[in-house]
Formats: C-alpha cells, sequence, structure tokens
C-alpha cells in the first residue's frame, strides 16, 4: 500500500475541521456553524474518496508496469 496523497490528506483534514466546528456550532447553539462544519465534513469525505480511487489507479498501474518488465 503507498502513502495517502494529497488528497486524502486535505480530506482529513477537512472532515476533523468539520467535526470541530459542528460541535462548537452546536455548543454555542450557532446553526449556521454547525451546518458549515457538516458541509465540511461531507466535503471532506467526496475529497479523501477521491485521493483513495486515484492512489489505487495508481498503484494498479505501477502493478501493470512492474509485471510487464519481469
Amino acid at each position: 500500500m503507498s502513502t495517502p496523497n494529497r488528497d486524502e490528506v486535505e480530506g482529513k483534514f477537512d472532515q476533523a475541521k468539520g467535526a470541530v466546528k459542528e460541535n462548537v456550532g452546536r455548543v454555542i447553539d450557532d446553526r449556521d456553524m454547525e451546518a458549515e462544519g457538516q458541509a465540511d465534513r461531507a466535503g471532506g469525505k467526496v475529497q479523501e474518496g477521491f485521493g483513495e480511487a486515484k492512489r489505487k489507479v495508481g498503484d494498479a498501474i505501477k502493478d501493470i508496469g512492474d509485471s510487464i518488465k519481469r
């Protein structure tokens, strides 16, 4: 398994940031901040998923290249 790419890392960060905003929004009763946090989390999940797919495609291409070299 290769290392996570930029999209995966940024997606995880956005999910964490969104969770914090969502919880702070709940505590201070700020519905806009809570909704913004939910949106950040959802966007982070999408970005992370895209990064994972991109990494898997790259790994598959590398494996094909390695098997051709043999």
